[in-house]
């Protein structure tokens, strides 16, 4: 009998499964998404997100597409978050468009039970911040892995 204090420690291979199949019903209004980068993967690190952009933001209307990698230790450290789509906001690195932990307080914060669903859903809030909802942004359609585009 265990005492009332003590908690199960879900291993990590069942908390993926169980975050993979929320993820492929869908979520809450469907402004966050998220799946396997790779279903080979079968130590389930490499994920894809989506985020739509929220309203009366300068994010209304845009798609964005990130990766999340969730390494061996996860969930008790968090997942790196790199955004694939070009975006300006306070927490993201600008060059590589890595969230950068120490700017955004859910990853220097990580707690075991928060989600990449958790995490999708908090980078979208934060698109709603004052630093953020009218921060000018890079144009659409200049995704990593694509031509830069320039006027000649």
């Amino acid at each position: 009998m265990e005492s009332e204090g003590s908690s199960v420690v879900v291993p990590r291979s069942f908390r993926l499964l169980e975050e993979l199949e929320r993820g492929e019903k869908g979520i809450g209004d469907g402004s966050v998404s998220y799946g396997m980068d790779d279903a080979d993967d079968i130590y389930m690190q490499s994920w894809t997100g989506t985020i739509i952009g929220p309203s009366n933001t300068v994010h209304e209307g845009r798609i964005y597409q990130l990766k999340l990698f969730c390494g061996k230790d996860y969930p008790e450290k968090p997942p790196s978050v790199r955004f694939q789509s070009r975006i300006n906001m306070s927490c993201i690195n600008q060059e590589t468009g890595v969230v950068e932990p120490s700017l955004f307080p859910m990853l220097s914060n990580w707690r075991r039970d928060y989600t990449m669903e958790d995490i999708l859903t908090q980078l979208r809030k934060e698109m709603t911040s004052l630093q953020n909802r009218k921060l000018a942004q890079p144009p659409e359609g200049n995704e990593e892995g694509k031509g830069k585009c320039c006027i000649m």
